[in-house]
């Protein structure tokens, strides 16, 4: 795709691993398709995780109890965020695709890259109570997850020991991405890839790249509109006539709002298109 821009952020601390091996492979896919590629290697930038009171400039509007959701708004406002903040937030403005590379650990992601999250995405950027879900500033944007598994996909089943893949996507796909306003794509997932022999990964990597040739031409996964809630006191409730309209289905409409029903199936990992 002629002058689209892709931002790959890779969590893993070896360029040795198969992780790396996925982001080599992902950029010169796009490369040769003619995107442009922008890539921020966490570990190697030895990029800061931890949130602080460094992370703005000049002084806090409240020094004595200081919040930081308010206090990096007002800064972002005014440019007084901390300098790496300011350059990881340049090139998601700039990318119109972000791929998000990394291992799974204990059930989500790396702490590094959930850092990056919580400091690059800060309120006002990538959030606000008017600019949200569907509404989010990035909803002209896609993403999707690309990680690895050191367990096969049957213990990720719904009857496996660490259950439902959907229910462990379903916070980081809609409580991440899905919230700040991302078109969410399929999830690319390499189970247990230490068991994979040589050949084997050498195919994965060739089928991650082809997939890649077309990435911009996929539909999003599923999630409910904004519109679909309103906002009574305490927070965002489903319509009834919403919720009415659901009730006679087969299947809640998605892992998180299911309406006490039976959960859609692999509707965190397929686009209903591609389940056709």
């Amino acid at each position: 795709m002629p002058g689209k821009t892709a931002l790959i952020v890779l969590a893993h601390q070896e360029q040795n691993s198969f992780n790396y091996a996925m982001k080599e492979a992902a950029a010169s896919s796009l490369k040769r398709k003619g995107w442009r590629v922008l890539e921020s290697d966490l570990y190697m930038m030895r990029f800061k995780a931890v949130l602080s009171r460094d992370d703005i400039t000049g002084k806090a509007r409240v020094p004595s109890h200081f919040r930081y959701a308010a206090e990096t708004l007002q800064a972002w406002k005014e440019g007084r965020l901390a300098k790496d903040i300011l350059v990881e937030q340049k090139k998601v403005e700039r990318a119109d695709l972000i791929i998000f590379q990394f291992p799974l650990y204990w059930s989500g992601m790396p702490a590094l890259l959930k850092g990056w999250i919580e400091r690059v995405f800060t309120r006002g950027f990538a959030y606000s109570f008017q600019a949200m879900y569907s509404e989010g500033p990035f909803k002209k944007k896609k993403a999707l997850l690309s990680f690895t598994t050191g367990v096969s996909s049957s213990m990720f089943s719904t009857s496996g020991l660490n259950g439902d893949i959907n229910v462990i996507l379903w916070p980081l796909q809609n409580g991440i991405l899905n919230f700040t306003g991302f078109q969410v794509l399929e999830p690319q997932i390499v189970y247990a890839v230490a068991h994979i022999p040589q050949e084997g990964r050498a195919q994965i990597l060739k089928n991650w790249e082809k997939r890649l040739e077309t990435i911009w031409d996929e539909k999003p996964l599923k999630f409910l509109p904004l519109q679909d809630f309103e906002d009574f006191t305490g927070g965002f409730v489903m319509k009834k006539d919403v919720e009415e309209a659901l009730s006679d289905s087969k299947y809640g409409p998605t892992v998180g709002q299911h309406l006490r029903m039976p959960l859609p199936p692999d509707s965190q990992l397929r686009s209903e298109c591609s389940q056709l």
